[in-house]
């Protein structure tokens, strides 16, 4: 069973996020990115929103995949800026998995 933090969108604040809630899951983005990937960036999106921190920490391969080319941000009707969204749960992680960061 996954265990969500609801606090975990405003905790992403420290890692220069604050756009998470933002996103309405319209699926802009994932439309357009060239690595069309199970709906990448649209569902890390999701788990940041719920808080699922497991799974973002689990698939966090995803978030490496992401060339940063900036259509998502180009094309987001809500100015969400996902790729920025994508960066910031980068540096999450690569905190989290160092044990530098007290999340």
């Amino acid at each position: 069973m996954a265990l969500v933090d609801l606090d975990f969108p405003e905790q992403l604040e420290r890692f220069g996020v604050d756009t998470t809630l933002e996103c309405f899951n319209c699926g802009t983005c994932a439309a357009i990115c060239p690595l069309i990937h199970e709906h990448f960036p649209r569902k890390i999106i999701r788990y940041a929103q719920l808080g699922a921190k497991d799974r973002i920490l689990q698939e966090s391969d995803e978030l490496w995949r992401c060339l940063h080319c900036g259509l998502c941000t180009y094309t987001c009707p809500r100015e969400v800026n996902p790729g920025e969204l994508i960066l910031g749960l980068r540096r999450y992680v690569v905190a989290n998995w160092r044990g530098t960061a007290n999340v």
